[in-house]
């Protein structure tokens, strides 16, 4: 019984279109976060490791998890012991010259920084 609940749930939630973390989504092929700000991931950050501090991390503020992160999501810590989300194991972020939903400002700055692609 709780297997089929579980299998309900998950294909419900996949049918809406949402990720199977709170924090982001799916939209026009990129990921955003639930205010449909898109995300980017870092070039200079490896796997569980995020490298970017400082004036960095002002203008790239980390995505932060919520309670509910399942695979391909994850959750790893930086080294001021935030938590941060991941997404196949490369932290997350935005950025801070996107103003509205769908701007994708940040996309290959510096050719360093891009949006996730689902």
């Amino acid at each position: 019984m709780k297997h089929t609940l579980a299998l309900a749930t998950l294909s419900a939630l996949l049918l809406s279109g949402a990720a199977l973390a709170d924090d982001v989504m799916k939209k026009d092929g990129v990921l955003v976060n639930a205010a449909g700000m898109t995300v980017y991931t870092f070039d200079k950050d490896s796997a569980g490791k995020s490298a970017c501090s400082g004036a960095c991390i002002d203008n790239w503020p980390a995505v932060t998890p919520s309670a509910n992160v399942m695979a391909p999501y994850s959750v790893i810590t930086r080294d001021d012991g935030a938590k941060q989300l991941a997404y196949q194991g490369k932290p997350l972020y935005l950025f801070k010259k996107d103003l509205k939903p769908g701007d994708r400002n940040g996309d290959n700055f510096k050719d360093v920084w891009h949006v996730v692609k689902e």
